[in-house]
């Protein structure tokens, strides 16, 4: 029965360690990323579409991206919704191809950014403590209802401590690798 509760529980963790990793991949760090790109919704004829589904999105270098749209026609279109999306970089149309120029961050800019990754990481920890806290609860009915003993239902709340610590350091390593990666000139 704990097993079932282990696997649910490493199940959850690892979701909030992959949301995290997708929230940090939202954040712009001052280099090119398609992934800025993830939330970008464009008007076309009259339906919402993922920026992904219309154009390819590619990567010159550090500092410039470039936006090809399937249909040449869509240009305008998705020139408006990244404008919307106020992912911070100013496109540049020319009618076939959509570009977009990364401006290097200033170091006031780094801090902004590394205040709100941290917030990021102190979200998805509320989280891992969140489904710890669940698993314990159900571990402590199941041993309230006399289905596992006191001794199986101690080393069971132990087990999920190491398991919410291993992901608590997981987090903090993930954090510390973003942070490096913002404060980076």
């Amino acid at each position: 029965m704990e097993q079932e509760v282990y696997k649910k529980t490493d199940n959850e963790m690892e979701k909030a360690i992959e949301n995290m990793k997708k929230g940090f991949s939202m954040v712009r760090t001052g280099r090119a990323s398609a992934a800025i790109f993830e939330n970008v919704l464009v008007d076309y004829y009259g339906a919402a579409v993922g920026l992904k589904q219309l154009a390819n999105i590619i990567i010159r270098d550090a500092r410039m991206i470039e936006v090809k749209p399937f249909d040449k026609n869509a240009c305008g279109a998705i020139e408006k919704a990244i404008l919307a999306a106020n992912v911070g970089i100013t496109p540049v149309n020319d009618g076939v191809l959509i570009r977009l120029e990364v401006p290097p961050l200033t170091e006031e800019r780094r801090i902004e950014i590394k205040k709100l990754v941290k917030k990021i990481q102190e979200e998805h920890k509320v989280e891992l403590r969140n489904v710890r806290r669940d698993a314990n609860d159900e571990l402590k009915a199941l041993g309230n209802n006399k289905k596992i003993s006191e001794d199986t239902l101690r080393i069971a709340l132990d087990k999920v401590q190491k398991m919410t610590d291993g992901y608590m350091a997981e987090i903090d390593r993930l954090y510390d690798l973003k942070s490096k990666e913002i404060m980076e000139v």
